[in-house]
């Protein structure tokens, strides 16, 4: 990256966005400055510069929730930046994945955006793994084994099929729902994630 087209304020800073690469989730904003940038693109993790403290600070260095780089974004005035990150833990100092988990009413909200909503589901379907199958469906899906679960998959398969043949919108909608839940369930069991599939995917985009 050419440094020297990022505009940087009176104080040397410019704003960064912090992204999750893979579902796209906003995770937190801070302020870099030319050595903070220069400093993450030489050792590859996220590093800002803390205003209150005037150093830099690596995310993640005491408390092991680092941000590894993916890429780095600059927007259409060069005046602010994206970090593009795979992080390890939480980006927010309160022990949520976010900063950003709060409406304007100061509310938390749990419901995920849908950009990021199969990368949740994946989480979720992980957590319900080893629940109680009487109080789970997933739970007890993967309770009865892989067989059972590649079966839902071909079921689902069958019925999404039948719905686009009848050309029924509703019905198309309700059967590719079932089918890329159960899709993801089968993910899960496979010990496949969601990145592998979208960096095949990105492999094939032109």
């Amino acid at each position: 990256m050419d440094l020297s087209k990022v505009k940087f304020d009176t104080n040397g800073l410019v704003p960064v966005i912090t992204q999750n690469f893979y579902s796209g989730k906003i995770l937190m904003q801070a302020y870099a400055n030319k050595e903070a940038i220069e400093e993450t693109i030489k050792s590859g993790y996220a590093t800002y510069y803390s205003r209150s403290r005037q150093s830099l600070w690596k995310k993640g260095e005491t408390s092991g929730n680092l941000q590894k780089i993916i890429d780095i974004k600059i927007d259409c005035d060069e005046d602010s930046l994206i970090y593009l990150v795979v992080e390890e833990g939480p980006a927010c100092h309160t022990g949520e994945e976010t900063c950003f988990y709060r409406n304007l009413n100061l509310e938390k909200e749990d419901k995920p955006l849908p950009f990021e909503l199969f990368h949740k589901l994946y989480e979720k379907i992980q957590e319900r793994k080893n629940a109680n199958p009487e109080n789970s469906y997933v739970a007890k899906l993967f309770e009865k084994g892989s067989d059972k679960i590649i079966q839902k998959v071909g079921e689902e398969a069958i019925e999404t099929v039948i719905a686009l043949k009848n050309k029924n919108k509703e019905e198309i909608v309700y059967e590719t729902a079932d089918l890329l839940f159960h899709l993801l369930v089968a993910l899960v069991d496979s010990g496949v994630k969601l990145e592998d599939i979208q960096e095949e995917l990105l492999k094939r985009y032109k």
